[in-house]
């Protein structure tokens, strides 16, 4: 009989759990469509967003291996960018010599005479051997006449970074001070102990990370936006930081010239992302925000690690 009420009972519970009501499943929830890769941002990006290079801003360097050209920023260095135009067109530079490749640092390029008045090379007519130095400006020239974009990352080195015409910029709204970061690619004005013994006749790119100790500390007259590789991968110095001990270890320098001073078809037909645009914000969005490879997003960036795009025209 126990067996017989247990079957019962069984079936009992059986039936009812037959006769109960399927749940209804949830419906799952669709995935997050993926956000657009860097360069996906960058294929679909109007052409408004992109701009040209002012010819009477912009050098071609030309070494054995390729050309390096340089954008200059009058607005941050008004004097020695207008110093470098008069030492480009008196072709100061053709024949002299990079002199100095120290690693995880910088490239330097300029008379090796220089230090001797006997021997240096004479500064062609209209160059000035004598500036004021240009560590910064005031903060209100880098507003909206510049496109002024502003970081929302902070950092370190200065209570507010972000970009002016194609410059990664930093600023102190306490002093009422801006300046060039010191970033990789940037083009600065060799100087010894006076603060004003600076003309732009010889100069370095940051080839290493970023030494944004020098910032405030030497005047910043523009960028590498194409043809660093003929700079950094260049054999290191042996000397005292990084000088080369003979001349024959010298990279000679071809020429230097304003794109103005070019015939317009040789001119490199190159075009900058503008750092006002939409298209930029998206593309610093994109770079905090990794997707893909990345296993782990960071959700920052810092003004030396957003580098500006360029593209050839189309």
């Amino acid at each position: 009989m126990k067996h017989l009420a247990l079957a019962l009972a069984t079936a009992g519970l059986l039936s009812t759990a037959l006769a109960a009501p399927a749940t209804k499943a949830k419906k799952a929830k669709p995935a997050p469509a993926p956000k657009p890769s860097a360069q996906e941002i960058l294929a679909t990006s109007p052409a408004s967003d992109w701009r040209g290079l002012d010819p009477d801003n912009t050098l071609l360097m030309e070494l054995p291996s390729g050309q390096a050209l340089i954008e200059l920023a009058p607005r941050f260095a008004p004097a020695h960018v207008a110093n470098i135009r008069a030492l480009a067109r008196g072709g100061y530079w053709n024949g002299l010599a990079v002199v100095r490749v120290q690693d995880n640092f910088v490239t330097q390029w300029g008379d090796p005479d220089g230090d001797d008045p006997t021997k240096a090379r004479p500064l062609p007519e209209g160059a000035s051997a004598k500036l004021p130095a240009e560590f910064s400006v005031p903060l209100d020239r880098v507003g909206k006449a510049a496109g002024f974009t502003r970081l929302r990352d902070a950092e370190g080195w200065a209570p507010r970074t972000g970009f002016a015409e194609g410059f990664a910029v930093a600023a102190n709204p306490k002093t009422g001070k801006a300046w060039l970061a010191h970033c990789y690619g940037v083009v600065g004005a060799g100087r010894s102990d006076a603060v004003d013994s600076s003309n732009g006749a010889e100069l370095y790119a940051v080839i290493g990370q970023a030494p944004r100790g020098l910032d405030l500390n030497i005047t910043v007259v523009g960028r590498v936006i194409k043809g660093m590789e003929h700079l950094a991968a260049l054999p290191r110095g042996s000397g005292a930081m990084g000088f080369y001990d003979k001349p024959e270890q010298r990279t000679g320098i071809q020429r230097v010239r304003l794109l103005a001073d070019m015939p317009v078809e040789e001119r490199p037909a190159l075009q900058v992302l503008r750092t006002e645009s939409a298209t930029w914000a998206r593309l610093l969005d994109a770079r905090r925000h990794r997707g893909g490879w990345f296993v782990h997003s960071p959700g920052y960036i810092d003004v030396c690690s957003a580098t500006v795009p360029t593209r050839p025209q189309p």
